[in-house]
């Protein structure tokens, strides 16, 4: 492709769209009065059309005004994927209060943490997470409502979900005044030191994502979104915001599944599947995939994490369905780049894709980040438009650092072809240095993942006197592999890169430390060697 051809296929894929003026919540009234009957949430046996679920928001809504809970006041969702999340979310947001989601998985420390510096007034808690909110109470004085999904505990003091939605009317509400700037969520990033910071996005940032996110991907009410990313990562915000926008139907799984999720692609026709990298092989080696009518997916969108090429192209091999890539960040409401899902010749999986709508990027030197690099020279990802965060939360600092001029400096380190698509290597702080050379682990677990023994892998910088630090990976063998040994997937993997780039140890373990998102947990292996080494 010439490079006018390049600009033009850029620009044709991305033009400029016109955005409605409207707040967050008004996608979901649209939506139930262009498509009332249309089956807008199905999960186990709730089926809710999308004027079911606009009056269930809308009762909500009512509830926790009755409670007090006003405009900017911020409200903790914390809970498993269930209809409760999506209602809760959208009532939230219809009375202009914040959302600020908390992972289920989280222990105490994280939970009261997050409910303190966040200044909860509320949280909508599952029935088997109450406990702890209940040992947290003491470190979080501003938090006044518990409102509890399921059944509490008798003498509770705690309010029940369902009692407030059937104790309050459908009727719409009179919307309060709202701006583009207005905080609507709160979500906290997992960043890869300190403590979580929050991240706030206003009702520009997700009302015009989501119009990005739809035209970008070519969502209409025909499609079947199946759901099992997690609701609270802003990867399931999305999905929701998406579904909505376009009238199409969630099929809601509270976790993954492998077996349950093929099942629903066959049983439920199935058009679009939103996953994680780690999903791709557990579904194309599942034991019972050729069971399963996956025909009717139009493509899987894979994105949260890096995606190794050698995993789409096993999927798309044993599936026949095309693997979408894409990227974004919670500091960018999320999406920035996708592949072009409307040719699958277009798709290059082993790269981000291309900027979406009203999106800008650019490619600046490591060291300064003030320096824009050529196409194929590596370095940092920034990127600039109307889905940009407002800032974090108490964390001016960090905020200069991140947001300059109007442009999100991602952390991520890549390049870019003459097409204009990018090829993300690695975080900015997880490069391993070694000699002095920068070594980014995803691109040695993308190559031993190639190997047929290696089921999964991460490799992390280990301290290493002569070197400084030597790439080391954690395997996980395929079964029947068992004697594949250490020796062997060193001489098989090096020799195919830069000698500096060489992988120096190999050590099998059972599992690799991920986060619900499919992110390596590379913090938990650093600090297992660092240990080993006192």
């Amino acid at each position: 492709m010439t490079d006018s051809s390049a600009h033009l296929q850029m620009d044709l894929f991305r033009p400029a769209l016109s955005y409605p003026n409207h707040p967050y919540d008004e996608i979901l009234t649209r939506a139930a009065e262009r498509h009332p009957e249309q089956v807008a949430l199905l999960f186990n046996d709730v089926n809710l059309s999308y004027r079911e679920l606009d009056a269930l928001v809308n009762s909500c809504a009512h509830a926790l005004q009755e409670l007090g809970i006003r405009k900017g006041q911020i409200v903790c969702l914390f809970m498993t994927n269930r209809p409760e999340y999506i209602i809760s979310w959208f009532a939230i947001a219809r009375i202009g209060a914040v959302v600020t989601p908390m992972n289920p998985s989280y222990k105490e420390r994280e939970v009261a943490y997050q409910l303190g510096n966040s200044e909860a007034v509320a949280i909508i808690v599952q029935a088997g997470l109450l406990p702890l909110i209940e040992a947290t109470r003491a470190d979080t004085p501003a938090l006044e409502h518990i409102i509890v999904v399921g059944p509490a505990p008798q003498g509770s003091t705690t309010l029940a979900f369902s009692d407030l939605i059937r104790s309050h009317t459908p009727t719409p509400l009179l919307h309060t005044a709202w701006a583009w700037d207005d905080l609507l969520l709160l979500p906290y990033s997992s960043g890869t030191t300190g403590l979580p910071k929050g991240v706030m996005l206003s009702q520009k940032n997700l009302v015009y994502n989501g119009y990005q996110s739809v035209a970008t991907a070519r969502i209409t009410s025909h499609d079947r979104m199946l759901v099992f990313v997690p609701l609270y990562h802003i990867y399931g915000i999305m999905l929701i915001g998406t579904a909505t926008l376009s009238g199409a139907t969630m099929v809601l799984m509270e976790r993954f599944d492998p077996l349950r999720c093929l099942q629903y692609v066959h049983e439920q026709g199935i058009t679009l599947l939103y996953a994680v990298p780690q999903v791709l092989p557990t579904l194309s080696e599942h034991p019972q995939l050729d069971r399963f009518d996956l025909h009717t997916i139009r493509y899987v969108q894979c994105g949260a994490a890096p995606v190794p090429p050698a995993l789409a192209h096993r999927f798309e091999e044993r599936t026949h369905v095309p693997v979408m890539t894409s990227y974004g960040l919670t500091e960018a409401a999320p999406g920035t780049h996708s592949n072009p899902v409307y040719d699958p010749r277009l798709i290059k999986v082993e790269t981000i894709g291309l900027p979406i709508h009203d999106t800008e990027q650019k490619i600046v030197d490591i060291e300064t980040g003030e320096r824009e690099l050529d196409v194929g020279e590596e370095g940092e990802l920034i990127v600039k438009g109307p889905q940009v965060m407002l800032g974090y939360w108490k964390d001016p600092e960090a905020n200069a650092q991140t947001v300059r001029d109007g442009w999100l400096y991602t952390g991520d380190i890549g390049w870019r072809d003459a097409e204009g698509y990018v090829t993300v290597t690695d975080r900015k702080k997880e490069l391993i240095k070694y000699k002095g050379f920068s070594v980014a682990p995803a691109q040695l677990e993308a190559l031993l993942l190639e190997h047929p023994a290696v089921s999964d892998v991460a490799v992390i910088a280990k301290s290493n006197a002569e070197a400084g630090e030597i790439p080391k990976a954690f395997v996980v063998l395929k079964a029947g592999y068992e004697d594949t040994s250490a020796d062997e997937l060193l001489a098989w993997s090096n020799g195919k890169l830069a000698t500096y780039k060489n992988v120096r140890e190999v050590e099998f373990i059972d599992a690799i430390p991920r986060n619900p998102s499919g992110k390596i947990l590379r913090r938990i292996l650093k600090e297992q060697e660092r240990q080993r080494q006192q």
